[in-house]
């Protein structure tokens, strides 16, 4: 029996393809925003450049798409210009990636990398990425041909039709996706109730199961007149679910999403009396992500709309001191006393402002001894 032809898939892997692409687009966030990331990425895969869109904020699938299919080097006319409704756009380029391709033949050589492409489908290639997945090795055999990937860090095996009929699932499952209720009418409030029961009880996976499905609807729907013409109350009960979604996140240890939810949550909290513990959270967040001097703004910020004093004076007095600001951090302990903080809870903070001064902090001290606190 031979051996399998065994093949690195190192050297044609596309890993990162899309964010690098990204990186040279300025528009980049605001297309992945509005046409949504993966499809964004599926319009570079089927070679259909976007030339400008035309935004309807009530109605997102009605925004207008205009576009080219070829070479991006290929000089455009006017006539090559083609528009669609975002939703028919989707649907098209949706179309375009499940329809199958046969298999190409399988490589005989390791070194011919060309083949290799061709066998596996410069598409799937590229959509593999997309869905987490990380190609490893292609194992050709007399049965056919097996692929050795990861996704999302777990090693998993399929032969390669396989392979391409579950990417070509995940694509029409981005569709569906949109097409469900729960896509589109998410936002039910009373689960705001259900997440603070969990929240109390320390169940975060709960909060994100109640909650998890809410950020891209809202950061949509905030964009439109309804959204901007929401009442206090309900911006506020928004941002409180927020809040308590993005610190669910974080403690997951999904530090990027859950900062994105908080950021959300400032907006539609605005000054209303959900705002101090938005930023609260953000700014603990940040001061516990290491980010002190990002976490200092915030906290100042919760602090000014009327965050407890006990809680958020002891963080600002611990960002000043990492950033070496130490008369910010004396003053933030002083604050923090004078909120009901007890001695005991910021001896710490004053033991590091005060080796930190030194001789000087005890002549300063004395001289400001009546606002001075008391350790007592």
């Amino acid at each position: 029996m031979a051996e399998p032809l065994l093949v690195s898939l190192e050297s044609i892997r596309t890993d990162g393809w899309f964010e690098r692409i990204g990186e040279g687009i300025g528009s980049f966030q605001a297309l992945c925003d509005i046409v949504g990331p993966r499809f964004f990425g599926f319009a570079m895969i089927t070679g259909a450049r976007i030339t400008s869109l035309t935004v309807d904020r009530r109605t997102p699938d009605n925004t207008l798409v205009d576009f080219v299919v070829g070479a991006e080097d290929a000089e455009v006319t006017e006539t090559d210009t083609q528009r669609l409704t975002l939703g028919d756009f989707r649907r098209r380029l949706v179309s375009t990636l499940v329809t199958e391709e046969p298999l190409g033949p399988a490589p005989r050589r390791a070194t011919d990398l060309e083949a290799v492409q061709l066998h596996i489908g410069v598409r799937y290639l590229l959509l593999a990425p997309l869905y987490g997945y990380t190609l490893r090795e292609l194992s050709v055999e007399r049965e056919g041909s097996q692929l050795r990937l990861s996704h999302d860090g777990v090693e998993e095996s399929y032969p390669v039709g396989a392979f391409r009929a579950r990417l070509r699932t995940h694509v029409r499952e981005e569709l569906d996706r949109l097409a469900r209720p729960a896509a589109r009418g998410a936002i039910e409030l009373s689960r705001v109730a259900e997440a603070e029961i969990a929240a109390a009880r320390g169940d975060q996976v709960k909060i994100l199961e109640l909650l998890g499905a809410w950020p891209a609807p809202l950061a949509i729907f905030l964009r439109t007149p309804d959204g901007q013409m929401l009442n206090a109350d309900t911006r506020a009960l928004i941002a409180k679910a927020l809040g308590l979604l993005g610190s669910a996140c974080i403690a997951l240890g999904e530090m990027g999403k859950g900062e994105e939810v908080l950021r959300l949550g400032v907006q539609y909290a605005g000054d209303g009396p959900a705002a101090s513990d938005i930023y609260f959270r953000l700014g603990e967040a940040m001061l516990g992500d290491s980010r002190a001097g990002e976490a200092i703004g915030p906290l100042r910020r919760a602090a000014n709309l009327g965050a407890a004093g006990d809680q958020v004076w002891p963080l600002l007095a611990r960002a000043f001191l990492a950033r070496s600001r130490y008369v910010a951090a004396y003053s933030a302990i002083v604050e923090a006393l004078e909120a009901g903080s007890t001695p005991q809870a910021v001896a710490t903070l004053l033991d590091q402002v005060q080796a930190a001064l030194g001789p000087s902090f005890d002549v300063w001290r004395r001289a400001t001894e009546n606002s001075a606190p008391s350790l007592a």
